[in-house]
């Protein structure tokens, strides 16, 4: 009988030294659950789409075209298209961190900011995964990690500081365009034909003054048909073309966004942008 007496007290004892050497089961309610991602990526209608933590879509605003990256979504605008900003923000699996920046509004607040886009919310979003802002006005699209073409809208403004309207003629007037994921503005060449780019040298030694736009195609914009897309081999590199035209960048826009200099080289409309009107490229 006193065995048994004295057993008791001497389990209890062992138990508490194999709580203090092991990790003692506390309930899940003690479990600390990791923060979700401030910047998530959500499977929705459109493909995989950034979201924030609840799931609320993400989106870009074609005429954020400016080349320090300034939001020109003010006033009113902000009724309907919420700014968005997460310091420091926890990132889902795929996306990185060096894509990401912030920028200070006009009104001294905060905004976040991905390849240069400001990041915004649509008031209509309700539900996690809506996408109801896609192309509302053309100009609103939803803020995917990898687009390889995006939609501007800005003025055209060329090599020689003029200013002109979506015909080549001198004057003011915003026009849309094509750029690739980043902003930056895409170009075709007068001379070239379907599928035949007539400006590249075989040694590529005039490739830096007009860059071919050496791209795998991803993402477009749902406004933009993805079969109009193709590819052509030149000087042993791989150069997409839309409706036929090779695709180039301009030297003398310095990879930056919101430049379109090129649109006065050598004269207006020898270098053209390029949009969903852009007439198919002639036949060889």
């Amino acid at each position: 009988m006193n065995t048994k007496r004295i057993a008791t007290p001497v389990v209890a004892l062992l138990l508490i030294v194999s709580c203090l050497t092991q990790s003692c089961d506390k309930g899940s309610d003690d479990t600390p659950t990791p923060p979700e991602p401030a910047i998530n990526l959500t499977n929705t209608s459109l493909g995989n789409v950034m979201t924030d933590e609840t799931g609320r879509t993400l989106y870009f605003f074609s005429n954020d075209y400016d080349s320090t990256g300034a939001s020109t979504c003010t006033g009113n605008c902000l009724t309907n298209w919420p700014v968005f900003y997460r310091e420091n923000p926890k990132l889902a699996s795929g996306l990185t961190a060096s894509d990401f920046g912030t920028i200070t509004r006009a009104d001294g607040s905060k905004q976040s900011t991905f390849k240069g886009w400001p990041l915004y919310y649509y008031k209509d979003d309700v539900a996690q995964g809506d996408v109801k802002g896609e192309n509302v006005g053309g100009i609103w699209f939803v803020a995917k990690p990898n687009y390889s073409i995006m939609i501007a809208r800005a003025q055209l403004v060329g090599h020689n500081g003029k200013s002109y309207t979506s015909d080549y003629k001198e004057g003011t007037g915003v026009t849309t365009y094509f750029t690739d994921g980043q902003g930056r503005t895409l170009y075709a060449f007068q001379r070239d034909k379907k599928n035949v780019n007539n400006f590249t040298r075989a040694d590529l030694s005039n490739n830096a003054v007009w860059p071919m736009f050496e791209e795998t195609l991803k993402e477009v914009p749902s406004t933009v048909d993805k079969s109009l897309f193709g590819t052509i081999t030149v000087a042993g590199r791989q150069q997409l073309t839309f409706k036929g035209w090779p695709l180039y960048y301009f030297q003398q826009d310095n990879g930056k966004r919101g430049l379109n200099k090129g649109i006065s080289f050598p004269q207006p409309g020898v270098w053209p942008i390029v949009n969903n009107n852009t007439p198919e490229a002639p036949t060889p």
